[in-house]
């Protein structure tokens, strides 16, 4: 057995442990060889790629990012693009290509499979939002990194009797916010799923502070929307793939809860620290465990696929299922949330 394997779109922990895992188990349980493409579809269009083999993948568990780097190019976006992909697993003999990515890496495969391309999918998304797997690698990692910064941040907070506001990932979902908010002790959590009311969150944080000295932390997801006519948004710019690029919201809700409170209130935002360092060990684990069923899953031919967490075990499910529609934070979970918000007044 032959196969191919990249890395696409934004990097996370993880990505190495599945990487790792693949290749031991096309090496070792099936005989196989496994060849890296640099840059994710990119390399594959421009064949370029290195062949990897235990050796080579000795010391990566623990390492964040990824060893074949990443790109956010996909073959739909270039002409010939699908004919280049083609052309790379009938040079390399491939069985099929493993690709580890997003929903819009998940998308790709969806179109390559339709087109009858051999193609695996593994998901990653460090937001947590892909549908049809519980969890993702990297999600676990930066929910830890988000909790220990929190955890930082309550101390510097009660000294000055402050507002923290700290701003994490989450564009269009709030699995990490609600995550860390909890696990932090947040004073309030505001995600993309419910429009938050800043009028509403500073009467009830000045009613808090009046009987002493108290660690406002207030934790929002990059993607976090007020309430329709309560506060005017600015327009974000889009990025070569027209996404919007966000960020700066933390330092929005800031501004208007220091003029809407009068109290001192700074920012933090978290950006890109949490995507990097080594991932957690249940990121290591569940990123292994992918690779090795995407292995299976080329070894049987099961292509369309993609492998996903699902009851504590990890199933295949066509990767039709994965895109679309976005895995939103379980209103549970909000609810659980809003138990820690501080009263209405």
């Amino acid at each position: 057995m032959r196969i191919g394997i990249l890395t696409g779109g934004g990097d996370c922990p993880g990505l190495n442990a599945v990487i790792r895992a693949a290749v031991r188990s096309t090496i070792v349980e099936f005989d196989g060889a496994v060849v890296g493409f640099r840059d994710g579809w990119r390399g594959v269009m421009a064949n370029d790629y290195v062949m990897l083999d235990v050796e080579s993948c000795r010391g990566i568990l623990p390492r964040g990012g990824t060893i074949l780097g990443t790109s956010r190019d996909q073959p739909y976006a270039v002409d010939g693009g699908v004919d280049q992909v083609r052309a790379a697993i009938e040079e390399h003999r491939l069985d099929a290509i493993v690709s580890i990515g997003g929903e819009g890496t998940m998308g790709v495969i969806r179109d390559l499979h339709r087109d009858g391309v051999p193609v695996v999918g593994v998901p990653k998304t460090i937001d947590n939002d892909i549908a049809a797997t519980e969890m993702t690698f990297g999600f676990q990692t930066a929910v830890q990194i988000c909790t220990d910064a929190i955890d930082r941040l309550h101390t510097t907070a009660e000294s000055h009797d402050r507002i923290l506001v700290v701003e994490v990932m989450g564009r269009h979902v709030g699995h990490i916010a609600v995550w860390a908010g909890i696990a932090g002790g947040a004073t309030f959590t505001l995600v993309p799923e419910e429009p938050f009311d800043l009028d509403d969150i500073a009467k009830r944080v000045v009613a808090r502070h009046r009987n002493g000295k108290w660690a406002t932390i207030i934790v929002v997801a990059e993607g976090a929307v007020p309430v329709e006519g309560t506060l005017e948004m600015p327009t974000w710019e889009q990025d070569t793939w027209g996404h919007a690029v966000l960020g700066g919201i933390g330092n929005l809700v800031a501004r208007e809860m220091k003029d809407r409170t009068g109290m001192d209130t700074r920012t933090t935002i978290l950006g890109h620290v949490q995507r990097g360092g080594s991932p957690v060990a249940f990121d290591r684990v569940l990123g292994t465990r992918f690779g090795i069923a995407a292995a299976q899953a080329v070894d049987e031919r099961d292509f369309g696929k993609m492998v996903a967490l699902q009851f504590g075990n990890i199933v295949r499910v066509p990767v039709e299922e994965a895109v679309g529609e976005l895995k939103m934070v379980d209103p549970a979970l909000l609810h659980d949330r809003e138990v820690f918000h501080p009263p209405r007044v």
